[in-house]
């Protein structure tokens, strides 16, 4: 058996290359619902997430300070319609996420 502190020096990179920004869970799922589509508007990710609006918008903002979502807003037939989709770096940061969580992962002990 392997001593759990030996355990968590067993890939450190893996784990420090982690994004903190997308790694907070409710972010991931927005991340990870706009990274299969091309775009998606406020209401279709409020239906899928279940978050308030006020937690949703609070999580778009993040995402968007940090460059990883577009928000576009617009009018559709006179009503607020906002629009949301990854720029190239929130695509791009994504994947590296994914690869990195893969990474610490397949360095578990089995």
């Amino acid at each position: 058996m392997v001593a759990s502190n030996e355990r968590k020096q067993e890939n450190p990179q893996a784990a420090a290359a982690i994004d903190r920004i997308i790694h907070e869970p409710a972010r991931y799922m927005i991340m990870a619902y706009l990274y299969v589509v091309e775009s998606a508007d406020f209401i279709f990710l409020l239906n899928q997430t279940g978050f308030t609006r006020g937690n949703l918008s609070s999580h778009i903002a993040r995402l968007e300070e940090s460059g990883y979502v577009e928000v576009i807003k617009e009018f559709v037939a006179k009503k607020p319609h906002t629009m949301l989709q990854l720029t190239r770096k929130g695509r791009e940061a994504f994947e590296e996420y994914r690869k990195s969580l893969q990474q610490m992962l397949d360095g578990l002990p089995k």
